[in-house]
């Protein structure tokens, strides 16, 4: 059975880290649905934020061989229903008059932001859940999306289970 989990890895923050922490899910042949890096509180650590999909044996190893990298320095591992997890998401689209106001509902009902907006351009904002994120989407897939830009999924394990 194929199932989802998150890694929150902290790690040195030097270069060479990412590159081998890729390298070993590469060599291994393990699947990286997505990965997000940034400082933590202390600027000589990072957080790897990797979300990984695969049967339970494959999660397992997965875990096992982060834990003998040298510069990992800790590793939280949680399942995406035991997590508040976001994505952002830049989608610029091509707009007219007749779907201008669409987009604009569209937006509204997603909370997502209209950021930059030319006469017949829109750049628009959605921090949210991946699912939410996809669906937006979809939601905007019959109008014209000229280019995206997403994070990998940020997330922390929730805080009732602390």
């Amino acid at each position: 059975m194929n199932m989802k989990k998150i890694y929150s890895v902290l790690v040195e923050n030097r270069s060479g880290v990412l590159s081998k922490v890729s390298g070993l899910f590469a060599r291994r042949s393990f699947n990286i649905d997505s990965l997000a890096v940034g400082e933590t509180e202390n600027k000589d650590i990072s957080c790897m934020t990797i979300v990984s999909s695969g049967d339970e044996r494959t999660l397992e190893q997965i875990e096992k061989q982060l834990n003998k990298k040298l510069d990992v320095i800790k590793i939280k591992t949680f399942e995406e229903q035991m997590s508040v997890s976001r994505e952002l998401m830049l989608i610029k689209v091509k707009y007219n008059k007749s779907n201008r106001r669409e987009i604009m509902e569209t937006c509204e009902a997603m909370k997502a932001d209209i950021v930059d907006m030319s006469k017949s351009f829109m750049i628009i904002q959605i921090c949210d859940t991946p699912e939410r994120t996809d669906l937006m989407i979809k939601l905007l897939s019959g109008i014209s999306i000229v280019e995206m830009a997403r994070t990998g999924t940020l997330a922390l394990q929730k805080c009732i289970y602390q």
